[in-house]
């Protein structure tokens, strides 16, 4: 389906739920339109852990109210599957995504799940490319790993977090994910990790209240 058949056939207001938030904000969640429960079953409580470990450290919170949420494609349809990686439309929202990041320059863009950070990877000419398969949980995780090892306030750092998390013994004995306590949990891990070098460069991020 061509990009004019779609717009032919979208409604201005599901056009607009593509995003909410202000491109200004310096933090971005990038998610799947197939998948919006991520907001809630994982950045819910991964920022619930960063609130946690700034309050602790810094004895002040985070305005989140004005944070960016982008759709990286403006309807679920346009989500490639196996058969379909990648479409010309797909390319065609990359290409508006890359213009509005140069303009606006976040600081930190976190996805969700393998087809946010494929895309994320597109945007910004990562190479080489990536099929649906390759993004696992154990690859997602090192990635994340390596965001956090190279994190960048004067760049913007992309970091990967899984969509859908198990809390199962094997996933809590996973290397990639628990911590120096035995049983820590993916959102304390991770939560911990963001809130470490937002604490650490927080004199460089408009995100306080």
């Amino acid at each position: 389906m061509s990009n004019l058949t779609l717009n032919r056939y979208i409604p201005a207001v599901e056009k607009i739920k593509q995003e909410t938030g202000e491109r200004e904000y310096p933090i971005w969640l990038l998610v799947n339109p197939k998948h919006p429960a991520v907001r809630h079953n994982i950045w819910t409580p991964v920022l619930a852990e960063i609130q946690d470990k700034v309050f602790r450290v810094i004895h002040s919170r985070i305005d989140t109210s004005d944070i960016y949420i982008r759709n990286a494609v403006k309807v679920s349809e346009l989500v490639p599957n196996t058969l379909n990686w990648w479409g010309v439309d797909v390319a065609e929202e990359i290409d508006i995504f890359k213009e509005i990041v140069n303009e606006h320059k976040p600081k930190i863009i976190i996805s969700f799940g393998a087809f946010p950070f494929e895309f994320l990877r597109r945007a910004y000419q990562v190479k080489p490319e990536k099929g649906p398969k390759f993004w696992s949980t154990a690859n997602l995780g090192q990635e994340f790993g390596k965001a956090i090892k190279n994190f960048d306030i004067t760049k913007t750092n992309r970091i990967p977090l899984l969509r859908r998390v198990v809390e199962t013994a094997k996933f809590t004995k996973d290397p990639i994910y628990v911590g120096r306590q035995d049983g820590e949990t993916y959102f304390h891990y991770v939560g911990t990790q963001i809130a470490d070098k937002i604490i650490e460069h927080k004199d460089s991020l408009n995100i306080w209240i």
